[in-house]
């Protein structure tokens, strides 16, 4: 993905497990210093990593569970600034979606209509067979 990035003029760095934990925070340092625009993530910069002014969060590959997902967007709109969380669902991200809804609804924000009318959003996780095709 950074390597994607890269190619259409931006100036992306890469934080995984799999780097050294110098090469980890030469990326964060840099993406907070502003030399990068944009940090590619796994699930390492999920918590406990605070980079002010981070306009926006995209989640490519959305959580499982609704606590690890609003740590994710929690790394945008602080301290009353406006910050933008862009999620790309597919139905494999079905255990999340009700209560994505949900958490969208209780702060007013946008429900996109293909969430909105997903039949994982109407119910709680669990109850759906898998096996059964849901309407996406």
């Amino acid at each position: 993905m950074s390597r994607n990035l890269k190619e259409m003029g931006f100036n992306s760095t890469i934080l995984h497990g799999g780097k050294l934990q110098e090469q980890r925070q030469d990326s964060i340092n840099g993406f907070r210093e502003g030399r990068y625009d944009v940090l590619v993530a796994t699930n390492v910069a999920g918590r406990g990593i605070d980079i002010p002014d981070v306009q926006a969060v995209v989640n490519y590959d959305v959580p499982n569970n609704i606590q690890d997902y609003t740590h994710r967007i929690g790394r945008t709109g602080r301290a009353g600034k406006r910050g933008y969380a862009v999620s790309l669902l597919t139905m494999e991200d079905t255990d999340i979606m009700y209560d994505l809804k949900q958490m969208l609804v209780a702060t007013g924000s946008i429900v996109p209509q293909e969430l909105e009318h997903a039949e994982a959003a109407r119910v709680k996780p669990g109850q759906i067979k898998k096996d059964r095709r849901l309407d996406f």
